[in-house]
């Protein structure tokens, strides 16, 4: 096993964990259905999330050559992942029981942690590509997780409900365009 192999499956668990909390969030969306107010952003958020999951799955493979790992290196790509885990718990309810559960209400209750954390997922990547190639991200992709970190610093910092219809709508479109521009094929 080499060196990637081994340090993956840590990310792997985590990243997996974060992908279970979202399912297990349209789950209990599923199966509570009569006692939930839908909130359709919300929805919209965990869809993300999941592409954000697979997306970065999918751009960590990029580390598989690299054979020179420090602890600091492998902190950084690790505290990416639990930055992305603590994002994915926080759209959903952690329990959908006898109670009406709105998704509106734990939306904006949640927004200040949710935003925030999902701004910090987008500095430590920009700090993990430092720290592992000694440089910033290409120019391309430092001018989107910019945007990316800008609309969600302005997301933690706003409660007002058309700015986060609009950012969902327009994260979502930008993110698809991330991935297209960047990530379309296996490095």
């Amino acid at each position: 096993m080499d060196e990637f192999s081994y340090l993956s499956v840590l990310l792997s668990v985590i990243l997996g964990l974060a992908v279970t909390q979202i399912l297990k969030g349209f789950r209990g969306l599923l199966l509570s259905r009569a006692r939930i107010r839908l909130y359709w952003p919300v929805i919209a958020w965990a869809a993300l999330l999941l592409l954000i999951c697979f997306q970065h799955w999918w751009a960590t493979f990029g580390m598989r050559t690299r054979h020179d790992w420090t602890f600091l290196q492998f902190a950084m790509v690790l505290l990416n992942v639990i930055f992305i885990y603590m994002v994915a718990g926080l759209v959903f309810p952690d329990f959908f029981g006898e109670e009406v559960v709105d998704l509106k209400e734990n939306f904006y209750a949640h927004r200040g942690w949710f935003f925030s954390l999902g701004c910090g997922a987008v500095v430590v990547s920009i700090a993990k590509e430092f720290v592992l190639d000694h440089r910033l991200p290409n120019t391309t992709n430092l001018v989107f997780q910019s945007i990316f970190a800008a609309t969600l610093l302005i997301g933690a910092l706003t409660r007002s409900e058309r700015y986060h219809k609009g950012l969902i709508v327009f994260g979502s479109a930008l993110f698809v365009l991330y991935i297209v521009v960047l990530y379309a094929r296996m490095r």
